[in-house]
């Protein structure tokens, strides 16, 4: 019996889990939802607005170039590592932590490497080895365009003030719900068009060239990091409903194998008391 009480037990705590898992994968479900379609949306309009910058940046020349654009020797290195708060997301934040040590291990080695982190699960394991200059993990209480923005600003001033030569954003950009891939993008200095590259500017500029261009740099750098953060976003609600959808079926396969064992063990146990009571009554005939 006390074998039976075991199996009890075990098949309740695991219709409980079964049941919170279940119940999470509703939630992350509604979530990715409405994340989707927010990153769906703004895609397009991101893509189109770098590169526009881009064209117009390099067709301008160097006395006029912007100071988000200048190129120098890369001694520091200021990494932007977006993960989220929670776990239960399978490997979305592992995922993360590993892009970013084969980043620091392929490129930076020797390099001055500091981290604005965004999520306390790559904080934790990031603070424990580098330099993390900011945690803008509250930013997930509130994520508005314009405290990613405020973000933006920091490192943007990070960037022309010298602090650092270059800075990266290493992310999980969205493309379906079971899949995600680790994507490292190149915030700063703004990323010029290839060589081969035409660049065809037949319009007439109203005011000029310089000056739009330095009024489209900041909106187009604050809607880039604004994209890799929705995209993380999107991502983390993705990767969660995987985790739960999964962890729902194997709670439910180990619940059926327990109740068939606990089938069993209770038919061998009124199998062994039939037989008990069968072979009292014969003793006492005898």
């Amino acid at each position: 019996m006390a074998n039976l009480k075991e199996l009890r037990s075990r098949i309740t705590s695991v219709s409980s889990t079964m049941q919170i898992t279940s119940a999470m994968k509703m939630v992350s479900a509604a979530k990715l939802n409405k994340a989707q379609s927010a990153i769906t949306a703004m895609r397009p309009y991101a893509d189109k607005l770098t590169e526009l910058l881009q064209n117009l940046s390099a067709s301008l020349d160097g006395d006029s170039a912007s100071v988000y654009a200048e190129q120098r020797e890369v001694n520091k290195v200021l990494v932007v590592a977006v993960a989220s708060n929670r776990g239960l997301a399978g490997a979305f934040n592992t995922n993360i932590v590993k892009g970013v040590r084969e980043l620091y291990e392929n490129q930076y080695v020797g390099k001055q490497v500091d981290f604005v982190t965004i999520g306390k699960k790559v904080n934790d394991v990031v603070s424990k080895t580098h330099t993390v200059i900011a945690n803008k993990s509250e930013l997930y209480d509130d994520l508005t365009f314009a405290n990613v923005a405020t973000i933006a600003e920091e490192l943007m001033e990070h960037f022309t003030k010298g602090s650092y030569d270059k800075i990266v954003v290493v992310y999980n950009k969205f493309r379906n719900a079971a899949s995600q891939d680790v994507t490292t993008e190149q915030f700063l200095p703004i990323v010029p068009v290839e060589s081969d590259q035409e660049v065809n500017l037949d319009y007439v500029f109203e005011p000029s060239k310089e000056e739009i261009v330095e009024e489209l740099i900041p909106k187009s750098l604050k809607t880039q990091l604004y994209k890799a953060i929705r995209d993380s976003f999107a991502s983390e609600h993705g990767a969660r409903m995987t985790a739960m959808h999964k962890a729902t079926d194997n709670a439910t396969e180990l619940r059926d194998a327990l109740k068939l064992s606990y089938n069993k063990a209770r038919q061998a146990s009124i199998t062994n008391e039939i037989l008990e009571i069968v072979g009292g009554a014969e003793a006492l005939n005898n």
